[in-house]
């Protein structure tokens, strides 16, 4: 790990200054994959800025009938919150797929939908790797590629995001709010804050540098059946080959994300005014323009027929 210096601001007007003010800074909270990332010398900021002391740690329900979730709640707490478990189950079991329990108390909403790809070219600093160094090429396009992305990509990556919980954020249209280093503040829909690879796959958000997540927003609760299906290696503390993530009413409209797939948690609203029609005439739009390799084309099979669990789950459910 190479040497950095550190601060813990009071305020997030003074963590926001302090960004501005060091340039390459990274903000550290839970830390669950940044400090493994620094490990590796794969992040290497000359400045950490601690927010653990930011009053960033509450859930607050709104006059709209939503929610503000501080971008510090930890994911433990976030997944056993009363109403997010009676409200927002999909978030609840997506949360509680990911990682294992130590790491859950340790994480927070803002990291979570900050982590980096865990794919293996990206962490080994001896292979290819567009995302880690621009220019040096991508060794998964031609190498082992079982975990990676079937839409989306580009020649440049190939690479998929790893949270379980974006993909529930992006089902449920959340939006996330920061404050710049100078001071302002923005909301950011969900559905623009993660970016596809394109040529430039070193950058995984539309979030400015220095700029932090103070908050994620849910809209008013949909209602429905809330699943969360995630398809891995094996039980526990990995990552996923894919995910589905529903909301299904009881007239069998709904919506729908994948996780897995793609360089962001993946969403395509037109395939969802579909799903009274099954889980194939789903997946042909949701999927259309898919370029899985020949180590994962078995994801775009294995995509229907998990929709297609989910959504019988559903229908049992409501039955």
């Amino acid at each position: 790990m190479k040497a950095f210096t550190y601060e813990k601001p009071r305020t997030a007007a003074e963590a926001a200054a302090s960004a501005a003010s060091h340039p390459g800074a990274k903000f550290v909270a839970g830390g669950t994959n940044l400090l493994d990332l620094m490990k590796l010398e794969i992040e290497a900021p000359p400045h950490l800025i601690d927010v653990n002391g930011l009053e960033f740690d509450k859930i607050e329900k709104l006059p709209s009938g939503g929610l503000r979730i501080g971008a510090l709640v930890r994911n433990t707490d976030l997944a056993a919150h009363e109403t997010i478990r009676r409200d927002y189950g999909v978030l609840t079991r997506a949360l509680v797929a990911g990682a294992t329990g130590q790491l859950r108390n340790m994480a927070t909403t803002a990291g979570n939908l900050l982590q980096r790809t865990r794919c293996p070219y990206f962490y080994d600093s001896y292979q290819a790797c567009n995302k880690r160094e621009p220019g040096s090429g991508c060794g998964a396009r031609d190498g082992y590629n079982r975990q990676h992305a079937i839409i989306g990509a580009s020649e440049s990556c190939i690479a998929t995001h790893p949270s379980d919980m974006a993909v529930a954020m992006r089902l449920l249209d959340a939006e996330v709010e920061t404050i710049r280093p100078d001071g302002s503040t923005r909301t950011i829909p969900i559905a623009d804050f993660h970016r596809l690879p394109g040529d430039a796959p070193q950058t995984d958000t539309i979030l400015a540098a220095g700029e932090l997540i103070t908050a994620v927003v849910l809209p008013p609760p949909l209602g429905g059946v809330h699943l969360y299906r995630k398809v891995r290696d094996r039980a526990s503390f990995a990552f996923a080959l894919i995910s589905v993530a529903a909301v299904i009413q009881k007239d069998g409209s709904g919506r729908v994300a994948l996780g897995g797939v793609a360089h962001r948690p993946w969403r395509v609203e037109a395939a969802e005014a579909l799903l009274p029609k099954g889980a194939k005439a789903v997946v042909e739009v949701l999927l259309a323009g898919a370029r899985p390799t020949p180590e994962n084309e078995f994801k775009v099979k294995l995509v229907e027929r998990t929709l297609r669990s989910v959504l019988a789950e559903a229908k049992q459910a409501q039955s």
